[in-house]
């Protein structure tokens, strides 16, 4: 499990594949892998990785299988390039965003970068699918970084986030501009939540569909805008 809070910006030092892996060498700062050992997890961008060798001078080695290259952001990785890093929790730490797995969800692109003095806000798109577990003030882990929702427009398929400069500073989305990929991951008690009240819907009102099409219709609305899927 991790914390959403990102501890250190790494460097992809090294990339190289072999029999379906990619297996990636990675720099962090100076006493980021003390204590690490083989196994350990650490998130990458948000994407939870395996330990497997420990190299000198605070760097680690990980394998990464086709299956997670294909759903997040690690596939488009080059050496030199910049990721946010986080240990995993350990019994007691504080958590001081909201409990994550490191399993991504999907990706999304940056739409829009605005600065307003020292406040930043990024605008990202969201495929419709996954919009129903997006609400305002709600979290969400955006590259590994726990985040809190700031406006969301359903019906245009965007969400967005204000970053303070402490954030900036700490992670790498000062970096991204529009068009760039984010690794999402969303909140697990949301979706449960919103998924049981789904389910609990379509059934209670199943027979009722039809009907509740055509009033819809009547008010150019449609049942995937008022129940997205």
């Amino acid at each position: 499990m991790f914390t959403g809070i990102v501890q250190a910006v790494a460097t992809i030092e090294r990339l190289q594949d072999a029999d379906g892996i990619r297996t990636f060498d990675i720099a962090f700062p100076a006493g980021f892998c003390k204590d690490l050992a083989v196994g350990a997890s650490v998130a990458i961008d948000g994407v939870c990785l395996t330990v497997t060798d420990v190299l000198p001078n605070d760097r680690a080695r990980f394998d990464v299988m086709v299956q997670s290259l294909r759903i997040t952001t690690l596939a488009s990785f080059e050496q030199g390039s910049k990721v946010n890093s986080e240990r995993a929790a350990k019994d007691g730490a504080e958590i001081g965003g909201h409990p994550l797995s490191g399993h991504v969800d999907f990706c999304a692109k940056v739409l829009e970068v605005r600065q307003q003095e020292a406040n930043y806000c990024i605008r990202i798109g969201v495929p419709p699918e996954w919009l129903r577990y997006i609400f305002a003030k709600g979290y969400i882990a955006i590259n590994g970084a726990s985040l809190t929702i700031a406006d969301v427009d359903k019906t245009a398929g965007w969400f967005e986030v204000w970053l303070i400069p402490e954030t900036r500073r700490m992670t790498t989305f000062e970096h991204k501009a529009a068009g760039a990929a984010l690794n999402i991951e969303i909140e697990r008690s949301t979706q449960v939540m919103v998924d049981t009240v789904r389910a609990a819907v379509e059934e209670k009102l199943g027979p009722l569909m039809p009907a509740l099409e055509k009033l819809l219709a009547q008010q150019g609305l449609n049942v995937e805008t008022v129940f997205p899927r």
